[in-house]
């Protein structure tokens, strides 16, 4: 099966040294490059949040639910 071509963009940060360290020695000891590292530290925080927006979303809508059944009527 061959695999959809994925497009991407570049982010550049900057990171002080004692950070940029830290992530260069995880990344070795992983065996893995800096910018793998930081690209699975963006998706985790990515869905993170969008699962505590789905959590408070559930929340909200429980907490209303009166509420969003009356204006649905």
């Amino acid at each position: 099966m061959q695999q959809m071509p994925t497009h991407q963009q570049r982010l550049t940060i900057d990171l002080p040294a004692d950070e940029w360290e830290a992530l260069r020695d995880l990344a070795d000891a992983r065996g893995a490059a800096p910018g793998e590292l930081a690209r699975e530290s963006v998706r985790r925080l990515v869905d993170l949040e969008e699962s505590l927006t789905r959590a408070e979303a559930v929340r909200l809508a429980t907490h209303h639910a009166e509420l969003l059944r009356r204006l649905g009527q």
